[in-house]
């Protein structure tokens, strides 16, 4: 397996999907170095930044659940 570190951002502006993120974010969470999260009340958004480390496949694997989720985006970004 050939490991990286990635960053992936996650914006939530359905607060209903929240509790799917934590099951899922659970469900990886032996690849998360470090997780914040932040609610921006004026703009109707939360925030979530996660550190990876771990493979392509599991890095699209956690972004396609989570991004398929209603009103929540994911955006990733990968050390060379």
């Amino acid at each position: 397996m050939n490991k990286r570190i990635s960053t992936m951002s996650i914006f939530v502006e359905n607060r209903d999907s929240i509790a799917s993120i934590n099951k899922i974010l659970m469900e990886f969470s032996k690849i998360i170095i470090s997780r914040m999260g932040i609610p921006y009340r004026e703009a109707g958004i939360s925030v979530i930044v996660l550190i990876l480390e771990t493979d392509n496949d599991r890095i699209g694997s956690l972004s396609g659940k989570i991004g398929n989720l209603k009103g929540v985006s994911v955006k990733t970004a990968t050390k060379k």
